[in-house]
């Protein structure tokens, strides 16, 4: 589904992405972790194509999309969300999501006017109904909890119906709750769907992944299942910064 090799993104002397290269197959669940620093959003910045990359080759279904732009990858499958919500807090619910369907018709450029279309209506229900926010279609998006808000963005991203999901933190700043709500939900998305996370929470990120990368100064320090990355020493010593016991 996805492959990186030898991808660098280089700002002046500084290789924020240094050489990373990985595989990620269809319907896999994969997590990306690693300290502040690490060169993690950067790297999803270079695969959704927002930061252009120095070195290297991004390739998504045997695709080589390396010099293709954000709207090209998101035609052809790949969706992101990001640490800082960006939601139309003057809308409802509902509104957010229809216009995120509606992005990929020729509607679009209808913005909310004109009659409603039986698909995509149903589209705007079944995304409702993942998301768990068909009780709070009405209400308008800033009178939602910050918690609410991020599974809001989880679901206009889902509204794309991308077959690669990127998701840049996506349980960051919320409550212990909240973190169980979206871990719940990330685990209900369907294995048609191929989803990479970044996640600072390493308990979560190792529950919901099937195979963890981690990073360290823009380079591949660690790969392996989630067992094997919970006792892997470098990593305790580095990421967790702590030192491993003999």
């Amino acid at each position: 589904m996805l492959r990186l090799e030898g991808v660098v993104v280089a700002f002046g002397a500084l290789r924020a992405v240094d050489g990373v290269s990985l595989s990620v197959a269809a319907g896999e669940r994969r997590a990306i972790i690693g300290p502040n620093g690490a060169g993690k959003t950067t790297l999803f910045n270079a695969i959704a194509g927002e930061q252009p990359v120095s070195a290297g080759s991004v390739r998504f279904e045997k695709r080589d999309v390396t010099r293709l732009k954000t709207h090209q990858r998101a035609a052809l499958g790949i969706g992101r969300t990001f640490q800082i919500t960006t939601l139309f807090m003057g809308l409802t619910v509902e509104d957010n999501v229809r216009l995120a369907v509606r992005g990929l018709s020729r509607r679009k450029f209808s913005v909310l006017g004109g009659d409603k279309d039986p698909a995509e209506e149903r589209r705007i229900e079944e995304v409702l109904e993942r998301s768990r926010l068909g009780a709070a279609r009405e209400r308008p998006t800033r009178t939602l909890s910050y918690g609410q808000q991020r599974e809001l963005e989880l679901a206009l991203a889902l509204a794309a119906e991308p077959r690669l999901l990127l998701l840049d933190e996506p349980a960051a700043g919320l409550s212990p709750a909240e973190r169980s709500t979206m871990a719940d939900l990330v685990r209900a998305l369907p294995r048609t769907l191929t989803v990479v996370l970044i996640e600072h929470d390493m308990h979560l990120a190792l529950g919901l992944a099937d195979y963890v990368t981690c990073l360290h100064y823009g380079k591949v320090l660690a790969e392996g299942p989630p067992e094997a990355i919970r006792g892997n020493r470098t990593v305790q010593e580095i990421y967790l910064g702590r030192r491993a016991h003999a």
